[in-house]
């Protein structure tokens, strides 16, 4: 890209951040064709086109279910495709409801109203509404087809209320999920817990308005999860992939729809888990593409993680699952240290490789 056009594309997303609108007030605005900023040299094909992996269905796990049958049930879709389904889970429907229309509700008030919480401030427990750049094109951002993502920090009662019963219903459920998780690798039901004191602790509520162009575009690049695990409730749209069947370049992998289960709350493994299992479990990459040119899709992702997080606690690979046959693939670290590598990194490439023992990176 030269020179004159990286100016003209910081200087577009100047603009776009100046407008404190979002990527809601490009619709409000009835713009017919994306912007520059948010286009992609390499967009994925367009939905109606469906790989042979389509007829793929990520794993469903009835919680209802005996522990055992529940347990073996995770523990295979954790190793083979890194995401499952989880129904029956407790959580009411209601709740997550509720919480997925207060999401909707607040990127589609007024302009004038939202517009007042937008901020590039990712930090703090403040609401965080904002489209940032999920990668670096040859010097200039590329933006997301989304909209905000949100804290339910200093929202307004009418959505911080609904978004805040969520996220206690699902700290049981979470909960629940460490010990399944746990007794999945074989160490115990409480070791997990025991080990790092797992939280939800990041709530992203995700905005992905109608695109009059979907094939140009994508609502978030293919990237890994920075986390023990995510939940993700979400509405009827879909949009989800995840890759599948491809090397680590990428080479033969097919994208595969994650059609949305009702009822369902979609549980995926993150960086953080792969390392501590010692890559028993995999964190498996996914992306979102734009599926409408009428309705929006809305999805609220909560992210797990040690509440151990002190530069003086460190990650690493559960002693456990440590054998002469299988010696430690990842050296240990601070989950400050790893999220600075992942910042460095960028949303669309994960950072685990930097940890690994005799890693040249």
């Amino acid at each position: 890209m030269a020179a004159a056009e990286v100016h003209d594309a910081a200087a577009a997303l100047a603009a776009f951040h100046e407008s404190r609108a979002g990527v809601r007030g490009l619709v409000e605005s009835g713009v017919t064709t994306v912007p520059p900023i948010f286009l992609t040299p390499t967009a994925p094909p367009p939905p109606q086109q469906e790989s042979p992996a389509a007829a793929f269905a990520i794993p469903t796990v009835d919680l209802s279910l005996p522990r055992p049958d529940t347990v073996a049930l995770i523990r295979a879709a954790a190793r083979s495709c890194g995401f499952f389904h989880a129904t029956n889970h407790g959580v009411p429907a209601g709740v997550v409801a509720s919480a997925v229309s207060a999401a909707r509700a607040f990127h589609e008030q007024p302009r004038a109203a939202r517009s007042a919480f937008y901020s590039l401030e990712s930090g703090g427990g403040a609401v965080a509404y904002s489209t940032l750049p999920n990668a670096q094109r040859a010097g200039a951002p590329l933006l997301p087809g989304r909209g905000a993502r949100a804290r339910p920090g200093r929202l307004p009662a009418a959505w911080r209320d609904a978004l805040r019963e969520y996220h206690r219903a699902l700290a049981g459920f979470g909960k629940e999920m460490v010990g399944l998780l746990s007794e999945a690798l074989g160490v115990g039901a409480e070791r997990l817990e025991e080990a790092m004191r797992v939280e939800g602790w990041l709530m992203a509520c995700h905005y992905y308005p109608p695109c009059p162009e979907p094939a140009r575009v994508v609502g978030s690049l293919e990237h890994t999860d920075p986390s023990l695990f995510t939940v993700l409730a979400q509405d009827g749209i879909g949009g989800l992939q995840v890759r599948r069947d491809g090397d680590g370049d990428g080479d033969g992998a097919e994208w595969v729809d994650v059609a949305p289960v009702p009822g369902a709350l979609l549980v995926n493994i993150g960086d953080v888990l792969k390392v501590v299992s010692n890559d028993e479990l995999k964190s498996v990459e996914h992306r979102v593409v734009i599926k409408s040119t009428q309705d929006a899709r809305v999805s609220i992702a909560l992210f797990f993680n040690p509440a151990n997080r002190d530069k003086s606690d460190l990650l690493g690979p559960l002693p456990g699952l440590v054998t002469p046959e299988k010696p430690a693939l990842y050296r240990s670290f601070t989950l400050p240290e790893f999220i600075s590598s992942r910042r460095e990194y960028g949303h669309s490439r994960s950072s685990i490789e930097r940890f690994k023992v005799n890693s040249s990176q």
